[in-house]
Order: C-alpha cells, then structure tokens, then sequence
C-alpha cells in the first residue's frame, strides 16, 4: 500500500482528496494544525471504509515541525510515495499599504516555505538518490497566482505565484530521480478558506462572472489532484490543472 501525506488536510480540499486517496488503495497522513476533531473525523471515515490512515499534528510554518512529522509518518508507515502540499492560509481581505511585514512573514511561511520544506523532506524519502523508489509531489497553487487578486489577497497571490515557480523549477531539478512535480490551481471553490478572509459567500457573489456560473466543490480538486499523484499522469511533469470553471 502505498503512502500519501497531505498537509492541511482537516478540512475542505485536504479533506477531500484525504477520502478520495483513501478510496483509491493509499495509506494517508492526515496533517492538521488546530482542528484536531475535524482531522480526527476524516480518519474515522477512511477506517470505516477499510483504509489506513493517521491524523499527524504540525505546523507548517516551523522546519522543526515538519521534520518531526515525517519522523513520525517513518515510523508509522515507513515509505513516503505522494506529498501534497496543500497547507495554506490567506488573512483578511485588504490593499498592500494596510498590510505590514508580519502579514507577510505569516502567508510566506505556510505558503512557500513551510511547502518547500516539506518537499525536501519528501525528496530525502522518495528519490532514487537516497535510495528511495520515486514518487509524486503535487502543489496546491490557485489561479490567484495569475490574476494577482487586486485589492482582495495580493500576498495570498504573490505566494502562489511562487509556488508555481518552485513547482516548475522542483519538476527539473529532480526529474532524473524518480519524482515528478505538478501543480493544481483552484479558485472559486467552496471551502472555509473565504471565511478566514472575511467573506464566507465570496464564491456565490462572484459565480455569474464564471462561465460555468457555478462554484466549484473540493471533490472536484481532489480529482485532480489524484490524477496528477497517480501513475495515470506518468509522463507528466511541471505542468499545471487549472480547476476554475473556465476563468
């Protein structure tokens, strides 16, 4: 059986692609930062349906924390096949000049580095280099990273702007050891992440300028998500999956 860790997986996109890892035969870590129960109920529904799976407590914005969690996913499942790095936070919606330097330093640690953290951990344990049997890291980018979202989250869109760079660059650097690198980007997408920003409803005032005029729901992330961690996209590396409703 193989592995999946996906971090912040207690709720929405996380959760989802946790249940439909599940589903597919992986073994998944379940990565939460706060909301133990919430963690805890997505493992309960992969066991009820006869899978394997852990809820691992770390935050991601610490180094020392994500060692401590791949520790822990070495002595309970041993292997690390897919990393997805889904763990992500954006604030309040405002303009840069209300936004100081600890706005900042909070997006970028979760979103870039606390990602690239946990891809080179993944690397230490998937690559032929060290002895590992290859794998897949799949990033949660958002379209945001090309729309730049103006006058709502410019940070939240800076930070995904690196993330696909680092995806691009990542894919390359390891693509010789067994490990491909990819990105989804998501957007309008109905999960809690619009309450942290201070409008729960956002995707339901903005669906009419969607050309499919609907918003889109986690499961169909989580679609494809799996399709880039599986070997159905084998030859694919450095690539992207917008999942955006036409924008």
């Amino acid at each position: 059986m193989k592995t999946m860790l996906i971090t912040g997986a207690s709720r929405g996109i996380g959760a989802a692609t946790a249940l439909l890892a599940a589903e597919q035969g992986f073994a998944v870590v379940v990565n939460y930062h706060k909301n133990k129960q919430a963690a805890e109920e997505v493992v309960n529904k992969i066991q009820a349906m006869g899978g394997k799976a852990a809820a691992i407590h770390a935050d991601i914005s610490e180094e020392k924390e994500i060692i401590r969690l791949y520790k822990e996913i070495d002595e309970i499942f041993g292997d690390l096949h897919v990393l997805v790095n889904n763990a992500g936070i954006l604030e309040q919606q405002s303009r840069l000049e209300t936004m100081d330097a600890s706005r900042l330093t909070r997006i970028f640690a979760i979103n870039v580095t606390g990602q690239m953290i946990c891809a080179r951990e993944a690397i230490k344990r998937m690559s032929f280099k060290y002895g590992g049997k290859g794998g897949s890291i799949v990033n949660v980018s958002s379209l945001a990273s090309k729309t730049g979202s103006p006058n709502e989250y410019i940070d939240y869109a800076t930070s995904k702007g690196a993330i696909d760079s680092f995806t691009k660059g990542l894919s390359k650097e390891i693509a010789e050891e067994g490990i491909r690198v990819n990105g989804v980007r998501p957007a309008f997408i109905y999960t809690d992440i619009h309450a942290d920003g201070g409008e729960a409803d956002r995707v339901d005032r903005i669906k009419n300028n969607i050309p499919m005029k609907r918003g889109g729901t986690p499961e169909e992330v989580a679609e494809a998500i799996m399709w880039l961690a599986s070997e159905k996209s084998s030859y694919s590396t450095g690539t992207f999956i917008d999942v955006t409703g036409g924008r």
